[in-house]
């Protein structure tokens, strides 16, 4: 009888036991039904999370069940869901321990309610768009062990209560945009092996409850602005590291010795801050484990010590951007597991130790950028595996050496800048090449057929050497170029016609050479062209009206050369067209009006100067410019086309050449001088409000010049002289404060120089003479009415032929604004990344 009732009693528990498995689990099942109705469809089909399929709650994709046959896990990691956790109930799972939407699209706030998830040992939410703060009640959740917040939008300062996760082994919070938080606050968390709060926005010292975390064996800082000094107790403490990362703050001081005392270390980079001082590496065996050594962007000084090739695990070693002096250091041949070594942006000199050769598994070298001398040890040429050799800028010599053909993975070759002479040895040069530069050398002699050999070229930059002989046909076998660059040679002959049909050719840099003939005469209708530069050559014939095939064109500049043609009006069509240089030709005949409302919608630099071009000015073109009117943005824009070839465009200042690094894109500059054009300047000049740069000089131009010129606000220089200008100087141009360039000489102007204001004071003599009319300051000719009026004391000038000022183009005016543009920009991240201090006491 009595086992009979304890059967009962059995059957009765075990039955309101499920009941009340059952109760739990349709509440749970409602709650994640609830919740993916808010879901947009994902790559992980759902179909399965229905309350009609409720007894198979435990197979739904991404659920499993504890024993009790209730929901332990979630994890929908990889699913690309679109959606928030604003309908989830958390309240519903209470016996949940892994929670995981790692690899989504999930967006909104993380809520505070996940705090009731008491039991939860595994979050991961990185990988989202999640924003908002990360909520103090996530400090509840003291069973956790692994936490990820990683690459999301969160914002706000870290909560102290994280630091009640004294359970938690691995702590993820990088790549948002978190502060500081009350790190005093923070406890210990004597669990924690691996800490992450990188590129953030934390500032000031380091987190004080790091050193603490005695067992941590990953710790990754990088990527804020963390300042102050590496505290010691991170050396002595953390006796288990074997990642440190503090990379790309503004970290100072010196490395302690004590650093020696991470014995397990595999990476360490403090790379990109402020640190100084001489390295000391110590006793190198207790680094034996270490595969990273990453010291690149720092004040370090002195010789690299010869103990580096007592790292004998290395596999990266990166000091370039330091001040590190001397010879390389032989023993570097010791590290045999190399297979990055960059050294570049020192001041290192002598030759290149030759047992760099030893190091079989390098694929990646750069020396460039330091003193180096001598030739290039030819055991480099061991090196089976390489596939980047840069030794650009030093002072290097001797011939481009034919081992080079044993580097049969070789991919980049960079030796631009040094004093490499002879011929370039084209037979043997490897054929898994994709990038050669070796421009700035002294290389001739002719471009060999076997050029054709090395036919997954995209880069071939050869200019300023002394290159001779003609572009041989075989370079059509290069169909994958984008950047060729020949300028600055002794070539000469017919320009290759395929080199208007390659579908990946971006830059065609051919100036200043001796060709011949304008060609290519077609340009294929998928013509990627970008920057295309004939400038300077001998070039003769008319210009190809398939150009308008390159619809990416943004740049072309054929000057100085003999081409005989009507203007291209055809060109006004090109979308991209930012500048247009044809200076200095035989173009002739009048400017047709165009036809369309806004011709050259990008261009910012129209010149046309030192030709035939006669008839009416093309009032039409200029005033409807539309990027040279009202022009908002500064700064500059660098093209592509700048950034991989180290070229931009030629000006010329007094007679000399120089290179612009950069076009503003707030520059702009029309000129129109030295032709044959007439009749009045038209108001409408005016509505280029934008302009900067006005040449019409030496023409045969007639009638007043437009008081609409004033309203040209930003114009910084003015040259109408040597024309048949009569009436008086306009007041209105005594309000342009730019202006700093004036010459109005060599016409008929009349009356008193207006003297009301702006930059009229300091123009001298040389901005007047020439019109026998104008009287007043600075000219030695008074007016009539003022016999006794002195000159004004504290201005200087000169009576007498040129003003420092005088021939100055357009070309001068850029050449300054993309100098000085560079100097700010160089400066001022000079200032603060290296010396964030200073920047933040001046301003």
């Amino acid at each position: 009888m009595l086992l009979k009732c304890c059967f009962l009693l059995h059957i009765l528990a075990f039955t309101l036991l499920s009941l009340n498995i059952t109760v739990f689990a349709r509440e749970e099942a409602k709650a994640l039904v609830r919740w993916e109705k808010s879901f947009s469809p994902s790559l992980c089909s759902l179909k399965s999370w229905s309350l009609d399929n409720l007894e198979n709650l435990c197979n739904w994709t991404g659920i499993v069940c504890s024993s009790q046959f209730t929901v332990s896990e979630i994890n929908l990691s990889n699913c690309n869901i679109d959606g928030t956790l604003d309908n989830l109930d958390f309240t519903s799972f209470p016996n949940l321990t892994t929670f995981n939407l790692k690899d989504n699209n999930f967006i909104g706030s993380i809520p505070s309610s996940i705090g009731s998830l008491s039991k939860l040992t595994f979050l991961d939410l990185s990988n989202n768009s999640f924003e908002g703060i990360i909520p103090p009640a996530i400090g509840r959740l003291t069973e956790l062990k692994h936490i990820s917040f990683s690459n999301n939008q969160l914002n706000g300062i870290v909560p102290y209560e994280i630091g009640n996760l004294q359970k938690v082994q691995f702590l993820d919070f990088g790549w948002n945009y978190l502060g500081n938080g009350g790190w005093s606050k923070f406890r210990s968390m004597p669990s924690l092996s691996h800490l992450s709060l990188s590129n953030n926005n934390f500032t000031s010292g380091f987190p004080v409850f790091v050193p603490k975390c005695l067992n941590l064996t990953y710790l990754d800082l990088s990527a804020n602005l963390f300042t102050g000094q590496i505290p010691e107790s991170l050396f002595s403490n953390l006796g288990k590291l074997e990642v440190l990362d503090l990379h790309s703050n503004l970290i100072t001081g010196y490395l302690p010795q004590s650093l020696t005392n991470l014995s397990k270390l595999t990476t360490f980079d403090v790379g990109n801050n402020s640190l100084s001082g001489n390295i000391f590496l110590g006793s190198v065996p207790y680094w034996t484990t270490l595969e990273v050594l990453s010291l690149w962007g720092n004040y370090f000084t002195g010789e690299i010590p010869s103990e580096i090739g007592g790292l004998t695990n290395l596999k990266y070693l990166q000091l370039y951007i330091n001040d590190f002096s001397g010879s390389i250091p032989p023993k570097i041949g010791n590290l045999s597991y190399l297979t990055k070594l960059d050294l570049s942006f020192n001041h290192l000199s002598g030759p290149i130790t030759p047992t760099i050769g030893n190091l079989s598994n390098l694929e990646f070298l750069r020396l460039d950028r330091n003193n180096l001398a001598g030739e290039i040890p030819f055991e480099i040429g061991k090196l089976k595996l390489l596939e980047s050799l840069d030794l650009s800028e030093n002072r290097l010599s001797g011939p481009l050496p034919t081992w080079i053909s044993n580097l049969r993975r070789l991919e980049e070759l960079y030796l631009t800048e040094n004093k490499f002479s002879g011929k370039i040895p084209w037979d043997v040069l490897p054929t898994s090449l994709r990038k050669l530069w070796l421009f700035n050398n002294s290389f001739e002699g002719p471009i060999s057929s076997t050029i054709g050999n090395i036919s997954n070229i995209s880069f071939l930059l050869l200019c300023s050497n002394k290159l001779t002989g003609q572009i041989p046909s075989s370079i059509c076998n290069l169909s994958s170029l984008e950047f060729l660059h020949l300028s600055n040679n002794i070539l000469e002959g017919t320009i290759p016609e395929c080199l208007g049909n390659f579908s990946f050719l971006r830059v065609l840099r051919l100036n200043a050479n001796r060709f011949q003939s304008l060609t290519p005469r077609t340009f294929a209708k998928d013509c990627a062209i970008e920057y295309l530069n004939l400038n300077s050559n001998q070039l003769e014939g008319t210009l190809p009206q398939s150009i308008t095939n390159c619809q990416y064109l943004q740049f072309l500049d054929l000057g100085n050369n003999y081409v005989q043609d009507y203007f291209p009006s055809w060109t006004e069509t090109l979308p991209k067209l930012r500048v247009i240089i044809l200076r200095s030709n035989r173009f002739h005949g009048t400017i047709p009006a165009t036809k369309m409302k806004f011709p050259f919608p990008k261009l910012q630099i129209f010149d046309i100067s030192h030709n035939e071009f006669g008839g009416r000015l093309p009032m039409r073109y200029l005033k409807n410019f539309k990027s040279m009117k009202n022009v908002k943005e500064n700064g500059t824009q660098t093209s592509d086309w700048y950034t991989d070839s180290q070229e931009s465009m030629t000006l010329v200042f007094k007679g000399s050449e120089f290179q612009v690094v950069k076009i503003l894109k707030s520059f702009t500059a029309i000129d129109l001088s030295n032709n044959r054009f007439c009749g009045n300047i038209s108001d409408s000049i005016g509505k280029i409000s934008s302009l900067r740069y006005l040449n019409l000089s030496h023409n045969s131009l007639t009638g007043h010049i437009p008081t609409s010129i004033g309203y040209l606000t930003v114009l910084e220089s003015l040259d109408l002289s040597s024309n048949h200008l009569t009436g008086e100087i306009p007041e209105p141009l005594t309000t342009l404060t730019f202006l700093s360039v004036l010459n109005i000489s060599h016409n008929y102007l009349v009356g008193r120089i207006p003297q009301s204001g702006g930059q009229f004071p300091t123009f001298e003599n040389s901005s007047f003479m020439g019109n026998s009319g104008l009287c007043g300051y600075p000219l030695t000719k008074k007016c009539e009415d003022d016999e006794k009026q002195e000159l004004p004391q504290e201005v200087h000038h000169d009576d007498g032929g040129d003003g420092i000022l005088d021939g100055m183009t357009w070309q001068s005016v850029l050449m300054g604004y993309g100098f000085g543009t560079l100097f700010g920009i160089v400066l001022g991240h000079f200032i603060l990344i290296k010396w964030p201090n200073l920047y933040r006491m001046f301003f």
